[in-house]
């Protein structure tokens, strides 16, 4: 248990000065002090310690003073992220944490000093804003896991975490996908099939090959996907969470990709697998640029897509990125009554839940579908019987 300690001493004036001592041990059976001017700190202080050492909760005072940005380097340095993740953790943590608590001890930040940081991040995108404060809170949880520090000052009561914008997704029309797709290249309008007919991801459809497609079977392996890092190096890697999947390959996307590759025959590219140094790796790709190598996002998105998205009268904002397509492809899916556990898997999620939240609005028009099947059950009719457009309907592929 810790104690106070008073002790007296005279000033070059002949005053007496008076501090105060709190002497404890550690549980590793060294003994510890620390020294006040104020008693009733030094007795707040003996409280604290005594209760932690107690419960067992006892963390060295001395132990949290590392500036939060040498201590955050060494975390992202051990962890096992992918690169491009890693690289990303870090861009954020340069713009947006280190500037402002980068110096401080960890053990000095507090859920005060956390606010005013949030304060600052005021301009950014509250998605963001998000992302920025998870990846500071999981570096104040490793100190706490590490003994550094007794508690995560993120995760106190008195802090505002930051929300995401609460906008439903708007998903596109079957009339803005076509105009896009027509107002691509030639050469590059297979990424809107890809896209709004399969549900990939850019990186996805980049590293589709032939051999991913199994037109027997009428599905599609996603096995792999072009990453970008920084300075433009480009690797394959698996899908995002490391996840290969399989797509139902719809007729009208099978038709577009052997007409496509009569004109466009496939070309192989070699490229590192999975990091920068990796075992190179030689895959025959749909998809390529002109100078015959694999598609990378800046190329596509500035030259490519948003000149398409101009032409077509589209407004050139974050949500009408490539990552509309996948929005088209789950809101038709559910529209036409597929499962969310099924979309779900089509779409590469982890978590059927995450799909589920995502699309949740998209999927309001079931409770007609309900009332309809219990007045059949209960008055016998048909639950088609009130649907105009229940009968046999084509609906038209985007061509």
């Amino acid at each position: 248990m810790a104690h106070v300690e008073r002790r007296e001493r005279r000033a070059a004036d002949g005053s007496l000065i008076k501090s105060y001592r709190v002497r404890w041990r550690a549980p590793d059976g060294r003994e510890r002090n620390k020294t006040f001017k104020k008693k009733v700190e030094a007795d707040r202080f003996c409280a604290v310690v005594s209760a932690d050492l107690v419960r067992g909760q006892y963390v060295d005072p001395d132990a949290g003073k590392i500036p939060f940005e040498t201590y955050a380097k060494k975390w992202i340095e051990a962890q096992t992220f992918e690169e491009t993740t890693r690289e990303a953790v870090e861009l954020r943590m340069r713009l947006h944490a280190f500037p402002h608590l980068g110096d401080r001890f960890l053990s000095e930040v507090q859920p005060s000093t956390i606010q005013s940081w949030l304060r600052s991040l005021s301009g950014l995108a509250p998605t963001y804003r998000k992302v920025v404060f998870a990846n500071v809170s999981t570096v104040f949880t490793a100190a706490v896991d590490d003994e550094l520090i007794p508690k995560n000052p993120c995760k106190a009561p008195s802090v505002r975490k930051p929300r995401s914008d609460p906008k439903k997704l708007v998903p596109w029309t079957r009339d803005r996908v076509l105009a896009v797709r027509d107002k691509l290249p030639a050469r590059y309008q297979l990424v809107v099939w890809l896209g709004a007919g399969l549900g990939l991801r850019q990186g996805e459809i980049f590293g589709l090959s032939p051999d991913d497609i199994d037109f027997e079977a009428s599905e599609v392996h996603v096995r792999r996907q072009v990453k970008l890092f920084s300075n433009n190096r480009q690797v394959f890697g698996l899908p995002k969470g490391r996840k290969t999947r399989k797509v139902p390959l719809p007729d009208a996307v099978r038709d577009a990709i052997t007409a496509y590759m009569t004109a466009y025959p496939p070309r192989e590219v070699a490229l590192p697998w999975m990091v920068v140094d990796g075992k190179s790796t030689t895959v025959s790709l749909l998809l390529t640029s002109r100078e015959k190598k694999a598609l990378g996002r800046n190329y596509f998105n500035t030259f490519l897509w948003r000149p398409a998205l101009k032409s077509a009268g589209v407004p050139d904002l974050r949500e009408n990125g490539c990552h509309a397509l996948r929005h088209f492809f789950a809101s038709t899916a559910l529209h036409e009554g597929e499962t969310i556990k099924a979309v779900s898997e089509y779409l590469g999620h982890a978590d059927p839940g995450f799909t589920l939240r995502t699309y949740t609005h998209l999927m309001e028009g079931s409770s007609e579908r309900t009332k309809r099947a219990i007045d059949a059950a209960f008055l016998g009719k048909s639950s088609n019987d009130d649907d105009p457009e229940s009968d046999e309907e084509d609906h038209e592929a985007p061509r």
